[in-house]
């Protein structure tokens, strides 16, 4: 591994901002008016903005000055406007290569127990606490906490750590998540990860392992079986499609586009997300392939709780979830 330091010993270079970028910026006009971005650009040709004010979730990514991440008609909102109710998701929702999903509910919007759960849950519209971003030992880290609580109620926690390699052009993300109350907690999460043109084209191929069930949501995601891993150009208006990929034994998903001369591998924890939600739009204008590591069938709070399949995280306990993302 390369390090900075060596590389100014050796004469090469006089300051790190030469070859790697780390820095805070604020937007300053249109409705992303006061955003924060941590913006990372590493000497292996990867750049990408974090935002403090989501969950540090990961925005805008590029590889090799090329576009990788999928950017919804919204983009960036301010802080102020994201609300976490079921309208507002539709025009604020950003895309981007990380939405984080849940804590305590994700999919549909739902009534569970006389409480409201918003589409795809509160987390993107939590603003993360004691942020630190730096460059040490050839990484830069961004670490960052973000809770979700309620008077007389849950209380969970997420400490997340984001490693990129200075010289490289991966992306690492690793949640702890602590319920710290004295009750056991149900908690819903999707790591929603989305690649857009021109990574994704009807040049692209996607290769999953062999050892896996494929299970279509919806009849119309039912047609398109034996053709979920190919992509074909915009289709005005065409419905999305998702498919739930169950895998036996290895954790991972490579989105390949050779006419690009790219190709990104996403891995993840299989032991806590045991399920891959892939959603396919080919939709003009919505055109999109969200990979989605997950604990849950994305039913909402209510469904999942009916349908059994509600995970808990005990009194105190904690689990940990790890995602990568890389390109090569």
């Amino acid at each position: 591994m390369f390090h900075t330091q060596e590389i100014i010993r050796q004469g090469y270079i006089g300051n790190p901002a030469q070859l790697v970028t780390l820095r805070r910026v604020t937007v300053n006009e249109g409705k992303a008016r006061g955003t924060q971005i941590i913006e990372v650009k590493t000497a292996g040709g990867l750049e990408l903005d974090i935002l403090p004010d989501a969950g540090l979730d990961i925005g805008q990514t590029r590889y090799r000055g090329v576009n990788m991440s999928w950017m919804s008609k919204n983009g960036y909102d301010s802080p102020a406007a994201i609300h976490p109710h079921e309208t507002e998701f539709v025009n604020t929702f950003p895309g981007g290569l990380l939405y984080t999903c849940g804590l305590r509910s994700a999919g549909p919007a739902n009534r569970d127990g006389g409480e409201w759960h918003p589409l795809h849950g509160r987390y993107h519209s939590l603003q993360a606490e004691q942020v630190c971003a730096e460059i040490a030992d050839g990484e830069i880290v961004v670490k960052g906490t973000i809770r979700e609580t309620a008077l007389f109620g849950y209380c969970l926690e997420v400490k997340r750590t984001i490693r990129i390699p200075a010289f490289g052009a991966s992306v690492t993300v690793q949640d702890t998540v602590t319920n710290q109350t004295p009750r056991d907690e149900e908690i819903m999460q999707i790591y929603h990860c989305n690649f857009g043109y021109p990574l994704l084209s009807e040049k692209a191929r996607l290769v999953l392992p062999s050892a896996r069930e494929t299970v279509p949501r919806t009849d119309f995601a039912r047609t398109g079986l034996g053709r979920e891993c190919e992509f074909e150009k915009p289709v005005p208006g065409e419905e999305e499609r998702v498919f739930f990929q169950k895998m036996r034994s290895e954790f991972w998903a490579r989105l390949q586009n050779p006419a690009l001369g790219v190709n990104m591998t996403i891995s993840w924890s299989g032991d806590t997300l045991p399920i891959l939600s892939q959603w396919r739009s080919m939709a003009g204008g919505d055109y999109v392939l969200g990979l989605e590591p997950t604990n849950c069938y994305i039913m909402g709070r209510h469904d999942e709780r009916e349908n059994g399949t509600l995970p808990v995280l005990k009194a105190w306990e904690s689990v940990t979830n790890t995602v990568k993302i890389e390109f090569e």
